[in-house]
């Protein structure tokens, strides 16, 4: 009797700690389901996007995480990603990061690569310090080093252009990057995107006019200047190609606020033009077109002048009856009626 109760009472022993031993086990189960898969991401909407810069470490990207509260747990976090080799296999990049995703969800991700992509509309830009700094706020570019490649004269033969001519490159436009593309692989891409536009058709139309694709993109700079009425651009096309066809300076007054730097200049007058008069961008002064763009002209800037309007105006100044247009002439005196009612508006109005 004594040896039944003993088997009995050993038989219990084993069986709670058999019980005990399962309910352990599912709970340890359950806590490791919920490291791993339970939501873990926080809900908010201004850190929809997880900036991984170059070079980043671990430790960092974890750092990353913490001060810009994208995880409610972040050791949770850490123990699921070192279980998924992710540190081994951190990817630099812009990713977008949904609230409720789970710490696996959120490490497949990052091992993944699948970045979201920066999308970049270019319009316009009148210099290439200007676009440089635009572009080192929307992607992970430094500004000072991609200066130094605008600036570089090795580098940028490469693509066909020159310090003075490499806005010619940047066709306004809206275009998709990665965060984290180079300074070189963004040139490789606008250069791309330049050979698409410049496609045989307007390669012809330049050659028709006598000038080359740069020399285009150069005169549409100082049109998309002049004027933002589309319709009227093809008309002062045709003024600067007929004038450039007669030898005859372009007298371009956007070309003068660009060599002063000062494109707030309301009247281009007699000081500005001494000012700049050794400016290669001074076309009182200098013949011919400038070296270069004086900023990234529209696509409808390009096509006016690759399509001007056929005419023999030599001339035209702003228009006192047609605000925002312009008079044309086709002679000097006709040019100066114009020119003297357009100056007694201003100076009817205090404008120098």
């Amino acid at each position: 009797m004594i040896k039944k109760k003993k088997n009995s009472s050993l038989k219990k022993i084993l069986i709670s700690f058999a019980v005990l031993a399962f309910f352990s086990l599912v709970g340890m189960g359950v806590s490791l389901y919920q490291k791993i898969y339970s939501p873990n991401v926080i809900g908010n909407e201004d850190k929809r996007f997880l900036y991984i810069p170059t070079g980043t470490t671990f430790s960092q990207l974890v750092s990353i995480i913490m001060e810009n509260k994208f995880v409610l747990n972040t050791e949770t976090f850490r123990w699921v990603a070192e279980q998924m080799s992710l540190p081994e296999h951190i990817i630099p990049g812009r990713y977008e990061v949904r609230p409720g995703m789970s710490n696996f969800a959120l490490v497949k991700l990052l091992r993944s690569g699948k970045q979201n992509p920066v999308k970049i509309v270019i319009n316009k830009f009148r210099t290439p310090e200007e676009f440089a700094l635009f572009i080192s706020t929307k992607l992970e570019i430094d500004e000072k080093v991609f200066i130094e490649l605008l600036n570089d004269e090795a580098i940028l033969a490469k693509f066909g252009f020159t310090p003075s001519t490499v806005l010619c490159c940047f066709i306004p436009n809206t275009y998709e990057f990665y965060w984290n593309t180079s300074p070189e692989k963004f040139m490789v891409r606008m250069k791309k995107e330049y050979d698409l536009f410049w496609n045989e058709n307007r390669k012809q139309e330049a050659a028709h006019l006598g000038i080359s694709v740069n020399d285009v993109c150069t005169l549409a700079s100082i049109l998309e200047e002049e004027t933002n009425r589309n319709d009227e651009k093809p008309t002062i096309a045709s003024v600067y190609l007929n004038r450039l066809n007669k030898g005859m300076l372009l007298q371009a007054d956007p070309t003068i606020k660009y060599a002063m730097g000062d494109f707030t200049i309301k009247r281009v007058t007699g000081f500005y033009i001494d000012e700049t008069k050794n400016s290669p961008y001074n076309t009182y002064r200098k013949q011919g077109l400038p070296p270069g763009p004086i900023c990234t002209p529209s696509v409808a800037s390009i096509e006016s002048v690759l399509q001007p309007a056929q005419t023999d105006y030599l001339y035209f100044c702003a228009s006192v009856n047609k605000p925002n247009y312009h008079d044309f002439a086709s002679t000097y005196s006709e040019h100066q009626k114009n020119a003297r009612l357009y100056q007694q508006y201003l100076n009817k109005r205090g404008i120098h």
